[in-house]
């Protein structure tokens, strides 16, 4: 049996309605998702074989230098893989454009990481300042170095260039995080929620930014001295992450604001970054207080005084939004994809005032 629009109604073509919109011609969302993570493992293992690859090629007695540079070059493999990963997942099963994940080569989008980078500088020095104000803190050194396994740059390196691997390794940290979890998932939940009608497009961007905020908490949940104040402050800077993507439409402050925070905690003002310390640190410091305050061994991310540098990164952002873009305003194309080889009737998720979709979208 078919409806007057021509579809097919039970039996199989049920079955197909379930697992594949005709319309956008891709999976429903919940199949997307299940192909992505298996597209996203792929790339992750292919990063895995090429840093293997690059490590075995290295000579067994390498000097440190040369040890550090082939190891940091590895990690940055690896993690490269799963960006590549996150990308064919968005490209051949979501057939989404770069911009649909809140990337593009536009002049707002370099001033937005600009602002990032800026303040994921500012906000460690906020929590570094009020913990030395407070006496939570003594400064105990300057240019430090010290042994790092998770990055293998020892002592024996140069701290010019031991900053230098450092910067590169959160680089690309930050850019896959910010990829995954902001640019991938939370997209796809809002897209999703946003087609069910009633609740809207404020229903959706808070869905999606508490479940990818949650599941970026939850991603830090196995690093070394983890606590529930940690993955709950974790997450709440994944609200921050997501407001700044839903009030530009771009994760451009988000990567740089991601980048620059692991950096400069760790290796400008010598704190533990999410349990991991960094080969060298422009700074060393000695915390004394209360963990519950200054998060103690897992870093400033498991205390309390992290939630006021939260806040202030709030106020920055909505200032610097209101004076880029003149208001500030959710932006509704994060829940509209543009996807690639659009229909004839046009494929961008149409929302009306109420959240409602059009017929055949989800």
């Amino acid at each position: 049996m078919s409806s007057p629009d021509g579809r097919e109604r039970g039996g199989l073509g049920g079955l197909r309605a379930l697992l594949y919109n005709d319309r956008e011609r891709r999976p429903r969302a919940p199949w997307r998702l299940g192909l992505a993570l298996v597209v996203l493992l792929l790339g992750g293992i292919g990063g895995v074989l090429v840093a293997s690859g690059l490590v075995a090629l290295a000579p067994s007695a390498a000097g440190s230098t040369l040890t550090a540079l082939v190891t940091v070059a590895a990690r940055t493999l690896q993690v490269a893989g799963f960006v590549v990963g996150t990308l064919a997942a968005a490209w051949l099963v979501d057939r989404r454009d770069l911009s649909d994940l809140g990337l593009d080569r536009s002049p707002a989008w370099w001033a937005d990481l600009a602002f990032g980078l800026a303040l994921g500088v500012a906000l460690p020095g906020f929590v570094f300042a009020v913990e030395l104000a407070a006496g939570l803190l003594r400064v105990t050194g300057t240019v430090v170095t010290r042994a790092d396994p998770s990055l293998a740059v020892g002592p024996g390196v140069a701290p010019a260039l031991a900053l230098a691997l450092t910067l590169a390794y959160f680089v690309g940290v930050g850019v896959f995080e910010e990829l995954l979890f902001r640019g991938y998932l939370l997209t796809n939940i809002a897209e999703g929620l946003a087609g069910w009608r009633g609740i809207g497009l404020g229903g959706a961007f808070a869905g999606a930014t508490a479940v990818s905020s949650l599941a970026f908490g939850v991603g830090h949940g196995l690093n070394p001295n983890v606590t529930a104040l940690a993955l709950v402050n974790i997450a709440l800077f994944g609200g921050l992450f997501a407001a700044s993507y839903l009030l530009t439409g771009r994760i451009a402050a988000a990567v740089g604001l991601h980048i620059t925070w692991n950096f400069s905690i760790a290796s400008v003002f010598g704190f533990p970054v999410s349990g991991f310390t960094t080969p060298v640190s422009v700074l060393a410091v000695e915390v004394s207080g209360p963990a519950v305050l200054t998060g103690g061994s897992f870093g400033p991310e498991g205390g309390l005084v992290a939630l006021g540098a939260l806040v202030v990164g709030f106020v920055a952002l909505a200032g610097w939004v209101r004076w880029r873009e003149g208001e500030l305003q959710w932006c509704e194309s994060v829940a509209r994809p543009r996807l690639r080889h659009a229909p004839a009737d046009g494929d961008a998720l149409s929302v009306d005032a109420s959240g409602a979709d059009d017929p055949g979208t989800e």
